[in-house]
């Protein structure tokens, strides 16, 4: 450089332009505040995306658990199962007709 010509400040001349045009960067910096609120709103939206399938999954997990258990216990209340247990683990039978006793109430 030689000295005929002038020294321009970079920082003078920024401040001086945003001093001279401010209604353009108070729209730039609503733009750039607008822009993220549109970040975080579309990662909010994500979030909450994945956590609700992860919700759909378990309460399919839960429901298919659920007709598991219908299943084993028309399984266990079957009428032959039950049949079967009283007769061979509390050694239970039907009577007799000539085990019958009747009493009469006079």
């Amino acid at each position: 450089m030689t000295e005929s010509q002038p020294r321009f400040h970079l920082a003078v001349l920024i401040w001086t332009d945003l001093t001279r045009h401010p209604g353009r960067v108070l729209l730039y910096l609503l733009v750039m505040v607008s822009t993220a609120a549109v970040i975080l709103s579309a990662h909010h939206n994500r979030q909450m995306i994945i956590k609700h399938e992860q919700l759909m999954q378990q309460r399919d997990e839960l429901d298919v658990q659920w007709r598991h258990l219908l299943l084993e216990q028309s399984a266990l209340t079957e009428h032959s199962r039950l049949e079967a247990v009283v007769r061979d683990k509390l050694n239970m039978r039907r009577p007799q007709p000539d085990d019958e006793v009747v009493v009469r109430i006079r």
